[in-house]
């Protein structure tokens, strides 16, 4: 059984809301990557790599925002 055929057989876990809430942490997750990435193209005085891990994490924070204010409307709060 691959990943993409896993419908919570495995897991016990087939609710959407769950997905929502893995893609959620995984955006954070991404977001705090990019930092250290970030810290470490500069540390190289690379600043064209450090910009495009900068932009990387603002679309990962963006992604983490839009999930949660998701979340929250369909958790009713």
């Amino acid at each position: 059984m691959t990943s993409s055929t896993e419908t919570g057989q495995a897991t016990g876990t087939k609710d959407k809301d769950y997905n929502l809430i893995w893609y959620i942490d995984a955006c954070l997750s991404n977001a705090l990557r990019m930092e250290i990435y970030v810290q470490d193209a500069e540390r190289e005085n690379d600043s064209e790599l450090a910009e495009l891990f900068r932009k990387a994490q603002a679309d990962s924070r963006k992604g983490a925002e839009l999930g949660k204010q998701l979340l929250r409307s369909r958790l009713g709060s």
